[in-house]
């Protein structure tokens, strides 16, 4: 018995009552203000029933395209960049596009290609959390930045990270803080350091308000360290300001190891809202980053690059998420001993 073939585009638009011109626009993702909504549904729900799939290797080589897009992160191991890439992922898939996850770290330099010929094998990159200069050996390649320094001349989406650090600092004041430690990040990127010129901004302009310094890596010891460097000072802070929520699960156990209770001896904020915030008990005080939505937001962005349009500059607002972590600021104390 012989094989039944494989539906064709032409199939598709029998059964759906429209031209091949139409199927190719519709299940190209090309038809919004071309084709009537309706039209397009009725062009998907055939190719469903028919159980159409496009020749995906035949149609990127007659428009010379390999719907392909290249998500560079500068680690997996930060529970940040998972949702970044779902939310590339789903507007992406919805355009026939698919997207690779490939690793850069921070300190590395200009970025090698994972192809031996990337203007072959991508069409666009999507750099989240990277200096535009790492992309230098991709020039020529359509690109957006992520969560990146917005003043230069390549598309970016990003977050108010400093306005999320504003409110950090109205919520803490409100609460009579005045003197705030600072548990940095130890990664030059411009989102740390808007973050902390925002701190230090706001931090100055607070009547006896004093600023408290100290850097740490991503991870929990690290930010022990640091956190208790803070805390042994002679004029320790009431509270400190987190750059991640990483690092304030680590100041968590530094308080506790000097016999400090959060909140009601010093109280504890992070940035981001990953899923640990709320596994921390107290659960934590942390403004939230919608990564997801970045994602996609950096995809659509791409995606008019790409249709030779002029994207705006997107920027997503943090929400502050008041939680059990932060509250009054408690009379004077000593530093804690080691």
């Amino acid at each position: 018995m012989p094989a039944m073939s494989r539906p064709t585009s032409k199939d598709v638009a029998h059964e759906a009552g429209v031209s091949q011109s139409t199927v190719s626009l519709v299940l190209g993702g090309k038809w919004t203000g071309r084709v009537s909504p309706a039209t397009a549904r009725s062009v998907h729900e055939a190719a469903e029933r028919l159980g159409y799939r496009p020749n995906q290797a035949a149609r990127n080589l007659r428009l010379g395209t390999t719907r392909t897009v290249l998500l560079m992160v500068p680690t997996l191991t930060a529970p940040f960049f998972g949702p970044v890439y779902t939310g590339a992922v789903r507007v992406a898939a919805r355009h026939g596009f698919g997207v690779v996850a490939y690793v850069w770290p921070d300190d590395a330099g200009p970025a090698d290609s994972p192809f031996a010929a990337p203007r072959e094998a991508i069409d666009g990159i999507l750099a989240s959390s990277m200096a535009v200069d790492a992309l230098a050996e991709f020039r020529g390649t359509p690109a957006v930045m992520l969560d990146s320094d917005p003043s230069g001349t390549v598309p970016t989406v990003g977050f108010g990270v400093a306005d999320g650090m504003r409110a950090i600092v109205a919520h803490l004041a409100g609460l009579g803080h005045h003197r705030i430690g600072h548990v940095a990040a130890a990664v030059d990127q411009w989102t740390f350091r808007a973050r902390a010129h925002a701190l230090a901004t706001e931090v100055g302009a607070l009547p006896g308000g004093a600023l408290s310094r100290t850097t740490s890596a991503i991870e929990v010891t690290s930010a022990k360290a640091a956190a208790t460097r803070l805390l042994t000072r002679p004029d320790p802070p009431t509270a400190l300001v987190c750059d991640d929520d990483l690092i304030a699960a680590g100041a968590y156990k530094a308080a506790r190891t000097l016999g400090l209770d959060v909140p009601s001896d010093v109280s504890v904020t992070g940035f981001d809202d990953v899923l640990l915030a709320t596994a921390l008990e107290p659960e934590l005080t942390t403004v939230a980053l919608p990564a997801e939505e970045m994602g996609a937001q950096g995809m659509q962005t791409l995606l008019e690059l790409l249709d030779g349009r002029r994207p705006p500059r997107r920027v997503l607002p943090g929400v502050l998420k008041v939680r059990g972590s932060t509250a009054p600021s408690p009379p004077p104390r000593r530093a804690a001993r080691r």
